[in-house]
């Protein structure tokens, strides 16, 4: 297993964006999972990125705004949605921390047929729906698959206050500078541009989810970490690639946990 230390210092500024937006109003869902698991079903060359020899699968639920190329700011309707995505944690040969996704869910055809073709996300046109007011969070997402094989979430949740001391845990989970996937063939990372996530404590009052059983992960009980953030901006990098499998003298291991 290629780790090394665990950081949460945000990675290179992205100079030349090739997309900007906004995530607002990020609910943090986690359960633990082990390693080998989950470990299948990342991209070649990517292993699960671990926190004292645990791994995690996060369900995220965020309202997307103003998505579009570069530095400007997207259309006002077709660059804002409410999303909710099931995620895994990943790093590379060359110690690039990232997620994996394994769904995601948005309720704007044009952005789910944009973000398959041209970035190999498995994104899924859903009705989705996300309101937050004062210290209120809900959101209820419905997506309809072939032969009935529907998936849904709908939960609500209290915020709190704001965490002066996050915690390694909760900066493992959410200090996050890129993703990895799956592109013509080949594995890639796309780095990601965007301030330390401000963070406050919350909790769940009702949830009923089938995102992370249909993703092929099996979780049991209530999530062990739920965190919330007003949210950040956000700019997305040229993607580059990452070597694959095989013996990288340039890697290390590392312990388990953050130093």
């Amino acid at each position: 297993m290629f780790i090394e230390p665990v950081t949460v210092a945000p990675g290179r500024p992205v100079g030349r964006p090739l997309l900007s937006q906004y995530w607002r109003h990020a609910l943090f869902l986690h359960w633990p999972v082990s390693p080998a698991s989950v470990s299948p079903m990342l991209p070649p060359g990517v292993a699960p990125d671990v926190w004292n020899g645990t791994s995690w699968v996060g369900l995220v639920a965020f309202a997307m705004e103003r998505l579009g190329p570069g530095r400007f700011p997207g259309l006002p309707y077709l660059g804002s949605f409410p999303e909710v995505n099931v995620r895994l944690y990943s790093v590379d040969r060359q110690g690039r921390r990232g997620v994996v996704f394994r769904s995601l869910d948005c309720p704007r055809l044009a952005a789910v047929l944009t973000a398959r073709a041209v970035f190999a996300l498995p994104y899924r046109w859903s009705s989705t729906h996300l309101a937050v007011d004062g210290g209120s969070y809900a959101l209820a997402t419905r997506t309809r698959g072939p032969g009935g094989t529907d998936t849904s979430c709908v939960l609500f949740g209290h915020i709190g206050q704001r965490l002066a001391r996050p915690g390694p845990l909760a900066d493992f989970l959410t200090a996050r500078w890129g993703l990895h996937t799956r592109v013509r063939g080949r594995t890639v990372y796309l780095p990601t541009d965007h301030p330390p996530w401000p963070l406050h404590e919350a909790r769940l009052t009702c949830l009923t989810q089938d995102l992370t059983r249909a993703a092929g992960v099996d979780v049991c009980g209530p999530p062990t970490s739920v965190l919330y953030s007003p949210g950040v901006p956000v700019r997305f990098g040229a993607w580059s690639p990452v070597p694959g499998p095989g013996r990288d003298p340039c890697t290390r291991t590392a312990p388990d946990g953050p130093r």
